[in-house]
Protein backbone atom coordinates (compact mmCIF):
# COMPACT_ATOMS: atom_id res chain seq x y z
CA UNK A 1 0.00 0.00 0.00
CA UNK A 2 0.91 3.49 -1.23
CA UNK A 3 1.01 6.89 1.32
CA UNK A 4 -0.70 9.39 -0.29
CA UNK A 5 -0.62 13.16 1.39
CA UNK A 6 -4.26 14.88 1.73
CA UNK A 7 -3.36 18.37 2.04
CA UNK A 8 -6.31 20.73 2.64
CA UNK A 9 -7.38 23.41 1.37
CA UNK A 10 -10.13 25.98 2.20
CA UNK A 11 -13.30 25.05 4.25
CA UNK A 12 -15.60 27.20 7.22
CA UNK A 13 -13.81 27.16 10.31
CA UNK A 14 -16.88 26.67 13.10
CA UNK A 15 -17.70 29.88 15.11
CA UNK A 16 -19.31 28.27 17.35
CA UNK A 17 -19.19 25.78 20.10
CA UNK A 18 -21.98 23.85 18.60
CA UNK A 19 -20.74 23.95 15.08
CA UNK A 20 -16.80 22.93 16.42
CA UNK A 21 -18.61 19.83 17.93
CA UNK A 22 -20.36 19.08 14.90
CA UNK A 23 -17.33 20.00 12.86
CA UNK A 24 -14.89 17.10 14.72
CA UNK A 25 -18.02 14.82 15.32
CA UNK A 26 -17.66 14.90 11.16
CA UNK A 27 -13.77 14.31 10.84
CA UNK A 28 -13.91 11.57 13.60
CA UNK A 29 -16.75 9.84 11.92
CA UNK A 30 -14.40 10.29 8.56
CA UNK A 31 -11.42 9.44 10.02
CA UNK A 32 -13.33 5.67 11.91
CA UNK A 33 -14.74 5.10 7.84
CA UNK A 34 -11.20 4.95 6.96
CA UNK A 35 -9.57 2.23 9.73
CA UNK A 36 -5.83 1.66 9.54
CA UNK A 37 -5.99 3.30 6.00
CA UNK A 38 -4.85 6.35 8.56
CA UNK A 39 -1.37 6.55 9.03
CA UNK A 40 -1.08 10.18 10.29
CA UNK A 41 -5.03 12.23 11.25
CA UNK A 42 -3.04 15.39 10.94
CA UNK A 43 -3.95 18.77 11.96
CA UNK A 44 -5.38 22.09 10.81
CA UNK A 45 -2.90 24.59 10.13
CA UNK A 46 -2.06 27.99 10.76
CA UNK A 47 -1.38 31.51 7.85
CA UNK A 48 1.40 29.97 5.49
CA UNK A 49 4.63 32.12 4.57
CA UNK A 50 6.61 31.36 1.67
CA UNK A 51 10.33 31.21 1.36
CA UNK A 52 11.57 32.27 -2.29
CA UNK A 53 14.47 31.42 -4.13
CA UNK A 54 16.22 34.65 -3.48
CA UNK A 55 15.53 33.95 0.39
CA UNK A 56 12.76 36.88 0.46
CA UNK A 57 9.72 36.03 2.37
CA UNK A 58 5.72 36.12 1.69
CA UNK A 59 3.44 36.49 4.56
CA UNK A 60 0.18 35.74 2.14
CA UNK A 61 -0.30 32.14 2.48
CA UNK A 62 -0.38 31.96 -1.63
CA UNK A 63 -3.63 31.81 -3.82
CA UNK A 64 -4.93 28.88 -2.35
CA UNK A 65 -3.43 28.34 1.00
CA UNK A 66 -3.47 24.82 3.28
CA UNK A 67 -5.76 24.60 5.59
CA UNK A 68 -4.80 21.13 6.85
CA UNK A 69 -3.36 17.79 6.11
CA UNK A 70 -3.78 14.18 6.90
CA UNK A 71 -1.24 11.24 5.80
CA UNK A 72 -3.35 8.31 4.74
CA UNK A 73 -2.27 4.77 3.40
CA UNK A 74 -4.46 4.04 -0.26
CA UNK A 75 -4.32 1.03 -2.64
CA UNK A 76 -3.81 3.50 -5.83
CA UNK A 77 -4.02 7.26 -6.72
CA UNK A 78 -7.98 6.64 -7.54
CA UNK A 79 -8.62 4.76 -4.33
CA UNK A 80 -7.11 7.94 -1.99
CA UNK A 81 -9.66 9.95 -4.51
CA UNK A 82 -12.18 7.82 -3.49
CA UNK A 83 -11.39 7.81 0.61
CA UNK A 84 -11.30 11.65 0.05
CA UNK A 85 -14.49 11.94 -1.13
CA UNK A 86 -16.32 11.36 2.25
CA UNK A 87 -14.07 13.87 3.86
CA UNK A 88 -16.50 16.56 5.52
CA UNK A 89 -14.28 19.44 3.99
CA UNK A 90 -15.64 19.05 0.77
CA UNK A 91 -18.76 19.43 2.44
CA UNK A 92 -18.12 23.20 3.72
CA UNK A 93 -16.28 24.60 0.65
CA UNK A 94 -12.59 23.53 0.74
CA UNK A 95 -10.64 20.65 -1.90
CA UNK A 96 -8.10 18.33 -1.25
CA UNK A 97 -4.99 18.25 -2.75
CA UNK A 98 -3.24 14.56 -2.89
CA UNK A 99 -0.12 13.45 -3.44
CA UNK A 100 1.75 10.30 -3.19
CA UNK A 101 4.82 10.44 -0.54
CA UNK A 102 7.17 8.67 -2.06
CA UNK A 103 9.79 6.68 -0.16
CA UNK A 104 13.44 7.81 -0.06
Amino acid sequence: MAKYLFIYHGGKHPSTQADIKKTADAWGKWFGSLGAAVIDGGNPVGKSSTVRPDGSIVNDGGANPVSGYSLIEAATLMDAHTKAKGCPLLSNGGSIEIAEALDM
